[in-house]
Parts: C-alpha cells; structure tokens; sequence
C-alpha cells in the first residue's frame, strides 16, 4: 500500500510539472508566432503603423528623382548679385576697322553698366573675366555681313565661353568701288547693336552657371 501511494504521489508531481511547462511555453511569444513561411500580414487597423506608411505610387516617385536632379532656378536677385560682382575686361578687337571697333567698344561699356556689370581696365588685375573679340566682314552686293566671335576667359587664361553671331548692315555707301574695304560699309549702329547682345548674352552666361 506505501508503494502504491508513494507511485501516485511521484506521477501527480510529474503532471503538475508537465503543466507547468505547457503553460510556460504557451505563454512565451514565440509559442504563438506563426513561421515566418506560413505567416500572413495582419490586416491594417486604424493608427497601427502600417495604416501612416502607405506605400508609394511609381509615378510619385519618378516624379520625385525627376524633381530632384533638376537644378533650381535661379533668381533674378541672386542674377543680379552675381552680375555686380563680376569684373569684365575687353581685349583689344580683332579683325574690324578702328572705325567699326570704335562705336562697339563704346556700347560695349554702355551696356555692361547697364547689366550691373564692372568694367576692369587692361592692367587691372582683379578681373573676374576677359572677353575677346574676332570680327570679320564680307561684302555681297549691297548688303555687307559681319561675324564675330566672343571668347570668355578666366584670369588663369582657361576659356569659359564662347559667343558667336553675325549681323547684316544694309550699306551706307561709303565703300569704295572695288569693294575692298567692307568696313567702310558698315554702321555704328550695327556694331553698337552687335555689342549690345554681347553683353545681355555674356549676362546670360554667367547667371546660367549659377544653376
């Protein structure tokens, strides 16, 4: 009879301890976390995390990478500040008359002025720029055309920019009968106005590298 009780006694301790540890293990999270193979998103419920991070459209985002590699514009304030810093010197002209060269020289001050632009003299060694001129005319009939080509430097002589057009300059009548000056057919007018989109270009110029 004390064996028999003494059995009884050992297996009702055994079955405490193994509902013990049953419960314990049903308690642990880990107990009643599915495999990760098997397991499936949670619906969304109001102010759970996954409801605030909705996940992004592909057009929203193209449109942000586009956004976002696009330079910025720049302002006419910050155009107009970069303009009153910069020192232009002109190089002596090449190619045109010293009568053409003249007015375009002239209204080449005029106009940098005008822009917010300081002129630099030739010796002047805070120049933030140098900008040199080649000019040629050719004559056709009555109505003579004039190329040019602007090349803009750095102080260290590395060129920047390069500027390039041609005008036609109906004659003034002063070019002789052979036709072998056609700078005397050629206008003040026509150089100032040449000098005149120099400059608004060359002002282009350095706003849009600000960008």
């Amino acid at each position: 009879m004390r064996r028999s009780h003494v059995t009884t006694v050992s297996l009702l301790v055994a079955l405490a301890l193994t509902a013990c540890t049953n419960a314990k293990d049903v308690l642990e999270p880990s107990a009643i976390t599915p495999p990760a193979a098997s397991a499936q998103p949670a619906p969304a419920t109001q102010g759970s995390a996954a409801a605030t991070v909705p996940a992004p459209a592909p057009s929203t985002a193209a449109t942000a990478t586009t956004t976002a590699g696009a330079p910025a514009p720049i302002t006419s304030a910050q155009a107009a500040a970069i303009l009153a810093k910069t020192r232009l010197q002109i190089a002596p002209i090449v190619g045109a008359s010293v009568e053409a060269a003249t007015p375009l020289t002239a209204e080449l001050q005029t106009r940098a002025r005008q822009r917010g632009i300081t002129l630099a003299g030739s010796q002047d060694q805070t120049a933030t720029h140098v900008l040199k001129g080649y000019f040629s005319a050719m004559t056709e009939g009555k109505d003579t055309t004039v190329i040019y080509v602007w090349d803009v430097y750095d102080p260290s002589g590395n060129r920047l920019h390069r500027i390039n057009g041609q005008m036609k300059a109906p004659s003034t009548g002063s070019r002789d009968s052979a036709g072998a000056d056609s700078w005397k057919s050629v206008s003040p007018a026509t150089m100032q106005a040449i000098a005149d989109q120099t400059i608004d270009q060359f002002a282009a110029f350095l706003s849009g590298k600000a960008s």
